[in-house]
């Protein structure tokens, strides 16, 4: 076993962490995963109203406040919905300034210069006019792909035309802003006289314009990203990266992240249209269900460590206790440790792919209620999960269920790295014993 081990952990040093390194610090996938971390307060505060606007209450329910509120809500729809439709309903339009801005970084551009080109490349292709109206069918979910496509387009062109002096440039006496906003004109141009004509070419060829063929051609994407093996291939990787001390949350939620608000948006269509909601995975899933205090659901573990006979686990499980209720885990991955510790490989690895088949198979058997909301990562686990689906109780069941797996799973593992500590430990004191007693002696 410790051969094969070695050879693991071998492998996952060289090969495994240069690759996954170079892709945490990719510009593109950094500046994507920035974008989103930009429109998530948001997207937090849309699906909160979404939850206000359809309560969690049946259409039959004889309890005073429930159809109370439920008439309020039927009556004032348009009013309420809103807000909605300003943040989650046009998260494509923050995302877009988010992307600009935070790839401008790497080029040294401007932020706000940069951000404001990387909206206007995405509202050229997306955002028709037709009868003095324009439509907004695509600054939901249906746009995301595209707001990543336009923004990293307009942004690398803006770099391209400023890094070989193709701008105009102003005497050294024009305040910076004035100047500024003549250097953003060619850029501006450049992107115009690209994506308009392209966005025109193709619905007169192919009757789409360039969002419809961009959903077209990652349909099969989205659809394979909504599936088990999906989910199982998703938490392996990042598992395996966070045991090797990378963040692998960071580059699998990165990638992950577009499709999730895509299925996103189609859950809160469906829900707002009184349908069967469509997709499992979805972020609520994954920090709910498999990241139950952090990575390699370890908010069991905490609870088994603050009991543990050896006084270091012990001290570490209670001060990684409060932080796991909130999804932090690095004192106890880096404390017990769980990073780069042989006996501890298997469950951290294991433990949230079983929680990841359990929940799938209760979602897609519909005995647990389906995600339609965005909700704070920091959330605890079991508030979370209701709170994703429209607060519904049957996630808090299965959020508990995943829990105690994990726990009962840990447990074993726990108490054979337990003994070996407290084997340590009674060594430890023997040899302290011999040394005073020679010292008394002496």
């Amino acid at each position: 076993m410790s051969v094969f081990y070695d050879k693991m952990v071998n492998v996952i040093e060289q090969k495994v962490t240069p690759i996954a390194g170079k892709i945490g610090q990719q510009k593109y996938v950094t500046s994507i995963r920035d974008g989103f971390i930009a429109a998530l307060p948001f997207m937090i505060v849309g699906s909160f109203m979404l939850v206000f606007i359809f309560p969690p209450f049946s259409p039959d329910s004889t309890w005073g406040f429930a159809q109370a509120w439920l008439g309020f809500s039927e009556a004032y729809r348009d009013q309420l919905m809103l807000p909605f439709n300003l943040s989650m309903g046009i998260m494509t339009i923050f995302i877009s300034v988010g992307i600009g801005s935070s790839l401008a970084r790497h080029h040294n551009l401007d932020p706000v210069t940069t951000g404001l080109l990387a909206l206007m490349a995405f509202l050229l292709v997306a955002a028709p006019l037709k009868d003095g109206t324009i439509s907004m069918q695509y600054f939901s979910g249906q746009g995301i792909f595209t707001s990543i496509i336009t923004a990293i387009y307009a942004t690398e062109v803006y770099a391209f035309l400023k890094r070989n002096n193709i701008t105009i440039k102003l005497p050294p006496e024009v305040p910076t802003g004035v100047a500024r906003s003549f250097e953003i004109l060619i850029p501006v141009l450049a992107i115009i006289l690209t994506l308009h004509p392209l966005n025109i070419f193709l619905e007169s060829q192919t009757g789409m314009i360039l969002p419809q063929a961009i959903m077209a051609l990652v349909q099969p994407l989205v659809a394979a990203s909504d599936s088990l093996p999906a989910i199982l291939l998703a938490v392996f990787v990042c598992q395996i990266l966070w045991f090797a001390g990378i963040h692998g949350a960071l580059i699998v939620t990165g990638i992950m992240n577009p499709f999730w608000m895509a299925n996103l948006s189609v859950n809160q269509a469906a829900m707002a249209a009184g349908e069967a909601v469509p997709h499992i995975f979805l972020q609520g899933f994954w920090d709910h269900y498999l990241l139950i205090g952090g990575v390699g659901s370890t908010l069991p573990l905490a609870f088994l460590l603050m009991r543990s006979k050896a006084v270091h686990l012990r001290t570490i499980g209670k001060l990684g206790g409060v932080p796991a209720i909130f999804n932090i885990n690095e004192p106890i991955l880096f404390g017990a440790p769980i990073i780069m510790n042989p006996v501890f490989f298997l469950p951290f690895i294991l433990i949230p792919m079983i929680n990841a088949t359990l929940a799938w198979f209760a979602l897609d058997l519909g005995l647990v209620e389906r995600v339609v909301s965005v909700t704070p990562w920091t959330t605890p686990a079991p508030i979370g999960a209701s709170w994703a689906a429209n607060w519904a109780f049957s996630p808090v069941i299965m959020c508990c269920i995943c829990m105690v797996v994990s726990a009962i799973m840990y447990f074993p593992f726990l108490k054979a790295y337990e003994k070996t500590l407290l084997d340590q430990e009674a060594l430890e004191n023997v040899k302290q014993k011999e040394t005073e007693g020679q010292s008394v002696t002496a």
